[in-house]
């Protein structure tokens, strides 16, 4: 579509009739514009090189940054797992402890999961130990440890004559029983094969 001006030599003649000014002094100018096809079109061409090229460079900044953070985070999921399995280990420990009985009297290994290798109690101190599977960490750091104190002091007690496993409950042994009032538990990754402190609960960490 077209537009119409005069100029300036013809605005001039002002004793012209005004149909002869109209038909000789108007001068057709075109003034180009975009159609509502033409502006589709434009948008359906896409994106160009450069632009792509920023899209991409920001994908990969963001994939570097969140997926390490991503698979921390399924990792400590993981971990949490051997805590909450570690519950009626400390119960046990607990309960014997304030009898005189072995630490593991009557604890039942938990079955092995995905996650958790195994939850095993030490007879001398109480400790229990968690070990995880390498679907959570390798074999030399996959273990986190929670140890019990009493009034500052670590338990002590005597072997089992009956270890415990998955089938049958620990039985036997003997513990002195704590002076110290109530149990306390520190949660540290273990001295031998200890998991990496990113992977553990804040609570766990020195």
């Amino acid at each position: 579509m077209g537009s119409v001006f005069a100029t300036d030599a013809c605005k001039t003649h002002r004793n012209h009739r005004f149909a002869d000014w109209h038909a000789n002094c108007l001068l057709p100018v075109s003034v180009p514009f975009l159609t509502p096809g033409d502006f589709m079109k434009r948008i359906q061409q896409g994106f160009t090189l450069i632009e792509l090229m920023i899209v991409v460079a920001i994908i990969g900044i963001l994939a570097a940054v969140a997926l390490p953070a991503y698979q921390d985070y399924t990792v400590r999921a993981r971990v949490t797992e051997g805590l909450s399995l570690a519950e009626s280990a400390k119960v046990a420990v607990a309960e014997n402890a304030a009898q005189g009985a072995g630490f593991g009297s009557g604890y039942t290994l938990p079955t092995t999961t995905d996650n958790v290798l195994g939850v095993a109690i030490t007879d001398a101190t109480g400790v229990i130990d968690i070990t995880y599977t390498t679907r959570v960490a390798p074999a030399t750091s996959n273990s986190l440890s929670l140890t019990p104190t009493s009034g500052g002091a670590g338990l002590v007690g005597t072997a089992l004559t009956t270890a415990s496993t998955t089938a049958v409950a620990g039985a036997g042994g003997s513990s002195t029983v704590p002076t110290g009032g109530s149990i306390t538990w520190t949660c540290r990754p273990s001295a031998a094969n200890p998991i990496l402190t990113k992977f553990v609960p804040a609570a766990c960490r020195p």
